[in-house]
């Protein structure tokens, strides 16, 4: 049995056009881990000849994002890749679809939100209401940045600007190369707004308006390759394999929260 039967994803004979989704926010590191090993097993399936990737997504984890991105880059130096744009594509999504050879998306799509977030609660008063007190034995000056528990040093938050700005470059160098604009142009368009794919594409963010039928053409002209698609979808985890579908909903609804609120994040989002 092969990669693909395995998965339950039918190939079938003759050359196809892969349908790859990335859809929700990109935060779920074992989805992510998924959705790489299908990109890597795309390189070397002769039978795919071009992919199209259907993002519709608010962005995420920075590291997730860049993750995504890479497999996207490995696998366009062996086929072409072409992003469809469902509804959004924003900060993290755009990441993501940077790195296919096109971008094409509906005028409707939002498209941009080009910039970083920083982002851990201090529950530092909610603990002294409580009578909770932390005790701390660390090796290392910084060892406990970040920690709900307190405040940040101005020290320390010099150090959480450094690190911001030093995200929020690699993103505007990233856009740039991708894209073929000035660093000064993305800086301009990097204020976290997001824009329409019709406005976008003035910008030269997105190539070509369109929906999922114009990237499929646009891949199977690229690709060489008749119209013959085949979904290639991560497999889902065990605990969604497990769990019934109201459950499911219920626990991802607050391990995401518990995460949101609780979790220092690096977004781009």
């Amino acid at each position: 049995m092969d990669f693909w039967s395995r998965l339950g994803i039918p190939m079938g004979p003759g050359p196809r056009i892969a349908l790859v989704e990335v859809h929700g926010p990109i935060m779920q590191g074992a989805r992510v881990a998924e959705t790489v090993r299908l990109l890597r097993g795309l390189e070397d399936n002769e039978r795919v000849r071009a992919v199209v990737l259907d993002v519709d997504s608010p962005g995420g984890s920075a590291a997730l994002s860049d993750l995504i991105h890479r497999a996207v880059l490995r696998l366009g130096r062996s086929k072409p890749v072409v992003a469809h744009v469902r509804s959004q594509a924003l900060s993290g999504g755009y990441v993501v679809a940077c790195a296919a050879r096109r971008i094409v998306a509906p005028p409707t799509a939002l498209v941009g939100s080009i910039g970083v977030i920083i982002a851990r609660p201090v529950v530092r008063e909610l603990l002294e209401r409580l009578g909770v007190k932390m005790f701390v034995s660390r090796v290392g000056e910084h060892k406990d940045m970040m920690q709900p528990w307190r405040e940040p040093t101005p020290e320390e938050a010099e150090k959480i600007a450094s690190l911001r700005d030093e995200y929020y470059q690699w993103f505007i160098s990233l856009v740039a190369e991708r894209r073929g604009l000035p660093e000064e142009t993305v800086r301009s368009y990097a204020t976290g707004e997001f824009f329409t794919a019709a406005k976008a594409r003035q910008m030269g963010l997105v190539d070509e308006l369109g929906d999922l039928e114009t990237a499929l053409d646009m891949a199977s002209e690229m690709g060489r390759a008749p119209r013959q698609v085949v979904y290639v979808r991560p497999r889902r985890p065990l605990l969604e394999r497990l769990m019934a579908p109201v459950g499911r909903s219920l626990a991802e609804t607050v391990l995401g929260e518990l995460d949101a609120r609780l979790g220092l994040q690096v977004l781009y989002r």
